[in-house]
């Protein structure tokens, strides 16, 4: 049958198409990775997903950011989102949480209903929940380490957490996941050595804040302010896009050969 995607299925074929279409993926954080990562998942013909974000787009997003237009500033990040999945997929079953996902609230989530989990948010503690809850789960997660202060898109590089280096976050996570005795999780990260940000307070956000009315996590509240471009998030959100859609597919296929 012919239809918006017939050439990815001359690429994996029906069974696998069929295999997308029956998956649910939750993206946690639908910023300038997780707004390429749901792009990618809409194209590819994801099924059904779950998008997690209690933000609204901002002025300074449209730098990076898929959403984020002159139009869409002011409104929620996960309701453009969706709408935007909506007009690609009008079958995807899609769900919205305005929700800063931490272990406060974490318990308005069921990870078992998921086929896949995202880790695209910026806080090490909310990345740590969402792993650790996808590992109970026992559904597999992607999480994305820092794509701020980069300029270079090639230096991106799927890995184990364990297999990381020069990423400062991901120096984090490294700790953090073997306090926690998490064995292994597969990250999209960049061994490019991020870049300073230039101090130039007539364009920083410190003293010129444009966050829409009603803004509950203000740029004004945040240690640093890390600089961006428009094609070093979306080349890792593409790549998780990826990782996720063949992960999928194979599983499938696997499971037959068995």
């Amino acid at each position: 049958m012919m239809d918006q995607f017939a050439r990815t299925r001359l690429l994996y074929g029906a069974d696998a198409m069929d295999v997308l279409a029956s998956s649910r993926v939750a993206v946690f954080g639908i910023g300038g990775v997780g707004g390429y990562v749901v792009e990618g998942l809409a194209r590819s013909g994801i099924g059904a997903l779950d998008l997690i974000d209690d933000d609204k787009v901002c002025l300074t997003n449209i730098n990076r950011q898929i959403i984020a237009t002159k139009k869409t500033i002011g409104k929620y990040k996960v309701d453009v989102a969706k709408e935007r999945v909506l007009d690609i997929s009008p079958r995807c079953d899609v769900r919205t949480y305005k929700t800063f996902y931490l272990p406060g609230t974490q318990d308005q989530f069921d990870f078992t209903e998921y086929d896949y989990i995202v880790d695209a948010i910026d806080t090490v503690t909310g990345k740590l929940t969402i792993i650790e809850n996808a590992k109970k789960a026992g559904v597999p997660v992607i999480s994305s380490m820092g794509a701020g202060n980069k300029t270079d898109a090639s230096a991106f590089e799927v890995a184990d957490i364990y297999e990381t280096s020069i990423c400062p976050l991901a120096k984090v996570m490294r700790r953090e996941c073997r306090k926690r005795g998490i064995e292994s999780l597969k990250v999209v990260y960049s061994k490019e050595v991020p870049v300073r940000p230039i101090e130039d307070m007539s364009i920083s956000c410190r003293q010129n804040c444009v966050c829409p009315p009603g803004t509950e996590r203000k740029c004004t509240d945040r240690r640093d302010i890390p600089g961006s471009t428009a094609f070093v998030p979306s080349v890792a959100g593409l790549i998780i896009a990826g990782e996720i859609v063949n992960d999928l597919t194979h599983r499938r296929q696997d499971v037959l050969s068995d």
